[in-house]
C-alpha cells in the first residue's frame, strides 16, 4: 500500500456526525474516504462495492450495530476482512470486550476531537508501513513482532485509572484538551465535554500528575494567574 491512500469507510447512523467524522479522516495524510454509509446493510453493501481497508465504525446503527458487521463480515469469504477502529458512545464493558473478540484494532469513545482519531490513524498507517516493509517469505524475529504490535497503539491513557476515576472521562477530558489550538481552563474543558467543572479538574490534575498534561500559568493584570491545561508541544 506504501504511496496509496487507506481506502477507509465511516460508518455513522448520525450523517452530521458522519461528516465531521470523514473531515477528521480527510486531514491526516495517507487516508482516502471512500463511503459513509448510515446502517448495517449500507455499510455490508459499501464494503462488498468499494472495498475498504479501514472502518471507522458506529456501535449504535438504526438497524443493528457495528458489531454485526465484523461478525458477518468475520464469516464471509472472497478476501479479508477490513481493519476497524470502532468510534462510538458504547462505554460498556461488553461492546469493549466484543470489538477486541471480533478484531477491532481500537476504540474510540465519543465524543472526540480530531487530534484523537489523527493520532490513532497515524499509529495504523505506520504499522501498515512496517508490515509492507518486511519480506513476506521472511521470518520476524522478537523485536519485529514488538515494533508491529506497539506501532498500533498511540500514546495511551493507563489502562487502570486512580481509583475514582472512569477510563472514558478520562480520555474524552483527555482529547478536550488535546483538540484545542491553545490551553484550556477546567471551565473550557467542563463545557466542551458536558461533565462539571469540579470533574474537570480532578481529570486535568489527574493527567498533570501522571506527566500527560501540563498546567500553564497565564498572567493577567490583576488578580491570581489561570490555570490552563495543554497537551502536547
Amino acid at each position: 500500500m506504501s504511496g496509496t491512500a487507506i481506502r477507509t469507510l465511516v460508518v455513522e447512523d448520525d450523517f452530521r456526525v458522519g461528516g465531521i467524522h470523514t473531515a477528521y479522516v480527510r486531514r491526516v495524510a495517507g487516508f482516502e474516504v471512500v463511503g459513509q454509509p448510515g446502517s448495517v446493510d449500507a455499510a455490508l453493501a459499501a464494503v462488498r462495492e468499494t472495498r475498504p481497508e479501514l472502518l471507522l465504525l458506529d456501535v449504535y446503527l438504526p438497524d443493528g450495530s457495528g458489531l454485526d458487521i465484523l461478525r458477518r463480515l468475520s464469516q464471509e469469504t472472497g478476501g479479508p476482512r477490513p481493519d476497524a477502529i470502532m468510534t462510538t458512545a458504547a462505554r460498556d464493558v461488553g461492546s469493549v470486550r466484543a470489538a477486541m473478540q471480533l478484531g477491532a484494532i481500537g476504540y474510540l469513545v465519543k465524543p472526540f476531537g480530531s487530534a484523537a482519531l489523527a493520532e490513532r490513524l497515524t499509529a495504523y498507517r505506520e504499522l501498515r508501513h512496517r508490515v509492507d516493509a518486511l519480506d513476506p517469505a521472511a521470518e520476524a524475529d522478537q523485536a519485529d513482532v514488538d515494533a508491529l504490535f506497539s506501532a498500533a497503539r498511540p500514546s495511551a491513557l493507563p489502562s487502570v485509572p486512580a481509583k475514582g476515576h472512569s477510563a472514558p472521562t478520562l480520555a474524552v477530558v483527555r482529547d478536550a484538551v488535546r483538540s484545542a489550538r491553545t490551553g484550556l481552563s477546567a471551565a473550557e474543558v467542563a463545557e466542551a465535554t458536558g461533565v462539571s467543572r469540579a470533574t474537570a479538574q480532578r481529570y486535568l490534575s489527574y493527567l498533570v500528575r501522571e506527566g500527560m498534561a501540563r498546567l500553564e500559568l497565564r498572567y493577567g493584570t490583576t488578580g491570581r494567574p489561570e490555570h490552563r491545561y495543554r497537551v502536547g508541544s
